[in-house]
């Protein structure tokens, strides 16, 4: 094997545990969370622009969006299964919707007219 190729895998591997805390979301400190959003059961809140969901103690966090677009304004349904919530997909602001326990969203609008969860009522 080329000496020079082990030494670029060494190298690599070196900087990937080197780097790989510095990277990782650091859940106890929580002062770039935003928008909470309470149910019975769970919290629900914007963190790095995605959705996130944790138990009502904070525990167990869950991101439910990975996307490029921005969330914003997470809104728990009356039952508590679905969150509605604000999303820039595709330039508009639009209302989606996702479950509870994840899943794809689900877009409710589409418009050219911003729209923000608060003036849609959310129907269970």
């Amino acid at each position: 094997m080329n000496p020079y190729f082990s030494f670029g895998i060494f190298l690599t591997v070196c900087c990937l545990t080197i780097t790989s805390p510095l990277l990782a979301i650091d859940t106890l400190d929580t002062r770039l969370l935003s928008q909470p959003a309470v149910s019975q059961q769970h919290v629900a809140f914007i963190y790095a622009e995605d959705l996130w969901i944790a138990e009502k103690d904070g525990s167990h966090p869950r991101r439910l969006t990975m996307d490029y677009g921005v969330e914003s304004n997470p809104v728990f349904s009356p039952d508590g299964t679905l969150i509605a919530f604000n999303a820039q997909y595709d330039g508009n602001t639009d209302v989606f919707v996702v479950p509870v326990s994840g899943g794809v969203p689900k877009r409710l609008t589409l418009n050219c007219i911003p729209l923000t969860v608060r003036k849609v009522k959310l129907i269970s």
